[in-house]
């Protein structure tokens, strides 16, 4: 497959050209923002490169879905969406914070460890990704295993920790990358 080819492929959810022009302008914006030069002959020194690199580096961004009949980008979700979910994602931190310091800090610790299964069905790859970093980022709870299939395996530190699992963040990051809502619990093992 010519590079070419790549703006024709019908398999790529959404726009290649899209996708590689907001690619090169974040490329752009980063090297602005790191050579901090604002003379002609650097800017379009910096253009080319952030549409070189852009160019070059697209194939390698491209993730197929576990049937292989879709190619999804790295980076194709709405930046708007990406902010909300950033925001939300932060208030999440901050209640698991909440919950595991009060579990911790009582006389009686109220720790009740255990191991949390869930199917997430989900076409594009990096939702799986991002499921299961923000469930690892948010205290209380890690992201141990999960298979081809869509099935998380999640250690849960406290009680909150393993009702916070109940579809709240799937129901999110679906949200956030346009995919549809396919949760289910598949139970808890102590």
């Amino acid at each position: 497959m010519g590079k070419f080819d790549v703006i024709r492929d019908k398999s790529i959810v959404g726009a290649p050209v899209v996708h590689l022009t907001a690619m090169t302008a974040v490329l752009f914006g980063f090297w602005l923002l790191l050579s901090g030069t604002f003379q002609t002959k650097f800017l379009i020194y910096g253009i080319l490169t952030a549409v070189i690199s852009a160019w070059v580096t697209y194939p390698l961004l491209l993730l197929p879905s576990a049937d292989e009949t879709k190619k999804y980008f790295v980076f194709g979700f709405n930046p708007v969406k990406l902010l909300i979910y950033f925001f939300w994602l932060m208030w999440q931190l901050v209640l698991a914070n909440v919950d595991v310091l009060k579990a911790t800090v009582r006389p009686e610790i109220e720790i009740n460890p255990r191991i949390v299964k869930f199917r997430y069905q989900t076409d594009n790859p990096m939702a799986k990704v991002i499921l299961a970093n923000s469930i690892t980022l948010t205290p209380g709870t890690v992201t141990i295993d999960v298979t081809d299939d869509g099935v998380f395996y999640v250690h849960a530190l406290t009680d909150g920790a393993a009702d916070g699992l109940n579809g709240g963040m799937q129901k999110m990051v679906g949200w956030l990358l346009s995919e549809p809502y396919d949760f289910e619990m598949l139970g808890e093992e102590y």
